[in-house]
């Protein structure tokens, strides 16, 4: 928790509803925190507080905002001794803090960068279940995709389709982001955005996805080819899957990314590919689907153990054909434990 000493500040405002849900369970559309030294307060609004009583654990007073008359936040914050308040300068807009600023006078504000995310990163036993279980239905629905729905004259955006289906059906929440997809020379385009263009026999497919269960998602990418690769296609795919696990073997706890993304992307550059690698190796994932810690050119902070990242490099030449291959990994002290089990080598990805 926050060292409010330290900071300087007598409470922290919490309004992010990711942070939110974090920090109590809460999934409504409304809600706002004030963490005090010594007490905790939740406001939500009449749609929410039957809920939200069944909710919260005795740590927190619950206030319905109705009870907030105007004027009288800020008699609130004084009569519980709160003269400085620290708030998500991440998740505040210039209008919202205007605005807070002209309702609280005699508050002073100070912003507080990162406080629930800088939580968010060790995962507990509980979301490492979950997370696992997302990633598993996102295996299961790729698996049905390949072998039911890879045929001639499908279109991405109906591939896209069809994996959010299967997905939910399979017991998903919903899908961690939209599936990219992409056919020949589409798989050349990083985040490509799902088109009507229809699949052919011999097209390389590049499928980006993921599944939401009980909040928390999973992130996978795999690239299959439909016909016998090309001698580029398998040099280029073992290149990315070589500077892949080149990365995932220097995971452990106490790594920073940036020393993760550069073995991977200094064996890319290496073979003269190095301008076609132009995205992070990867990112954190939990709540949400790109979160801390980061795992790029420019990450300094060590990853501690309990840390789930993704590993994804790639290469991508435009007009022709793009490799990137996905993994979620959890950190150990010694070691990473790869989360994902979709086949990846060369031999496993060339479908029929």
């Amino acid at each position: 928790m926050i060292n409010y000493k330290l900071e300087k500040i007598d409470a922290m405002n919490i309004e992010n509803l990711t942070n939110i849900r974090y920090l109590t369970g809460f999934t409504g559309t409304y809600a706002f925190l004030i963490l005090g030294k010594k007490k905790s307060w939740f406001f939500t609004d009449s749609r929410y507080t039957t809920y939200a009583k069944k909710l919260l654990s005795k740590d927190w007073t619950l206030i319905d905002t109705r009870e907030i008359k105007k004027g009288t936040r800020e008699k609130f914050l004084q009569k519980n001794g709160i003269k400085t308040i620290g708030f998500e300068s991440d998740h505040v807009s210039v209008e919202q803090y205007g605005f807070t600023k002209k309702l609280l006078t005699k508050t002073k504000l100070k912003p507080i960068k990162n406080f629930v995310e800088d939580m968010r990163i060790v995962k507990t036993e509980t979301e490492l279940k979950k997370l696992k279980k997302a990633q598993q239905i996102a295996e299961k629905t790729l698996e049905e995709i390949t072998k039911k729905y890879l045929k001639n004259g499908v279109t991405e955006k109906q591939i896209a389709w069809e994996i959010e289906r299967i997905g939910h059906e399979l017991g998903a929440d919903t899908i961690s982001f939209a599936p990219i997809i992409g056919f020949g020379a589409n798989s050349a385009v990083p985040h490509h955005q799902n088109t009507d263009k229809k699949f052919k026999k011999g097209d390389v497919i590049l499928i980006d996805m993921g599944m939401k269960y009980q909040g928390y998602c999973s992130d996978m990418t795999r690239t299959f080819f439909t016909a016998k690769p090309t001698p580029l296609q398998q040099k280029i795919y073992n290149l990315v899957l070589e500077a892949q696990e080149m990365g995932i073997q220097k995971m452990r706890a106490g790594v920073t990314g940036a020393e993760i993304d550069k073995i991977a992307r200094d064996h890319i550059t290496a073979a003269g590919y190095g301008k076609n690698f132009d995205h992070s190796y990867g990112h954190g994932i939990g709540l949400e689907v790109h979160e801390a810690p980061s795992v790029s050119t420019n990450a300094k902070n060590k990853i501690p153990e309990g840390t789930i990242i993704t590993a994804e490099p790639g290469i991508y030449l435009e007009g022709q054909f793009g490799v990137r291959i996905e993994d979620m990994c959890l950190i150990h002290k010694d070691r990473a434990e790869n989360l994902t089990k979709s086949p990846k080598k060369l031999s496993q990805i060339c479908i029929s």
